[in-house]
């Protein structure tokens, strides 16, 4: 039984995260920005926490005491062209999907180093490894998270600290819905959409439930050696076998595979 601080946990996946959890008897720490949506979690404590706020960060880890295993889930999107997307959305998108998992990262690392051990998990994403039309700047944060992570991993490797990025394709959570749009009705990115449809034009319906990413994070954190990354749902697994076979001196176009 370990006991895990979970970002992000008043909705979607970091909900569903903290209830597989405790389904399998850990202590969970959960935290998100207002810790009032957290009242009904049976969680060992609920905590407020904003991790684009460092006093925030720094209240949380204090009152938090051990922690055992770190999982990162807070993040947002945003739709738009790499032409239409305000910088200060890109920055706020860094702010709060990269920086905001490295500021929590930094102060953990302290107590899991000293203990010789612990797990950290960064919730990806398969836009971690494979840029798609209008949302540049999601998949931008992301790889960012990649690069640390990876390095992460070899730094902590000797002091018995695990480092995994799961990996998920598209989720049923509402996370796409309250995106942040720059999407025109007459935009003339529009088209790129076409990209991601399957042989006969239309939208494939690949998308997994939160509650199906919850258990393949449970289930990482209770391997004895987690891989550093890990995707998610046959979506993400298909579309990196495809991009891993891809020639690197053209652009890619990812198409979801049909069953």
């Amino acid at each position: 039984m370990a006991r895990v601080l979970i970002t992000g946990a008043s909705q979607g996946l970091g909900r569903a995260t903290a209830l597989e959890l405790i389904g399998r008897g850990h202590d969970v720490i959960a935290t998100a920005r207002d810790v009032n949506t957290l009242s009904d979690l049976d969680a060992v404590e609920r905590l407020q926490l904003d991790v684009t706020d460092q006093a925030s960060v720094d209240a949380a880890i204090t009152a938090a005491g051990t922690v055992d295993a770190f999982i990162s889930n807070a993040g947002q999107t945003v739709h738009g062209s790499v032409e239409s997307t305000p910088l200060s959305e890109v920055q706020r998108l860094f702010e709060l999907n990269t920086l905001g998992a490295l500021r929590v990262t930094q102060g953990l690392l302290p107590q899991m180093r000293t203990r010789e051990s612990g797990r950290i998990i960064y919730v990806s994403s398969i836009l971690g490894r494979i840029a798609v039309p209008l949302v540049s700047a999601y998949a931008a944060s992301k790889w960012a998270l990649e690069a640390i992570a990876e390095s992460l991993a070899i730094e902590t490797g000797p002091f018995g600290i695990s480092v995994s990025l799961l990996e998920p394709g598209r989720l049923l959570t509402k996370g796409n819905e309250s995106a942040n749009n720059f999407i025109a009705v007459d935009d003339p990115y529009a088209a790129a959409f076409s990209a991601l449809a399957g042989p006969g034009g239309d939208p494939v319906d690949d998308a997994i439930s939160a509650e199906e990413a919850a258990s393949v994070i449970a289930d990482t954190l209770e391997a004895d050696a987690p891989a550093v990354r890990v995707p998610v749902g046959a979506a993400a697994t298909f579309g990196l076998m495809d991009r891993r076979a891809a020639p690197d001196d053209e652009a890619f176009v990812w198409r979801p595979r049909v069953s």
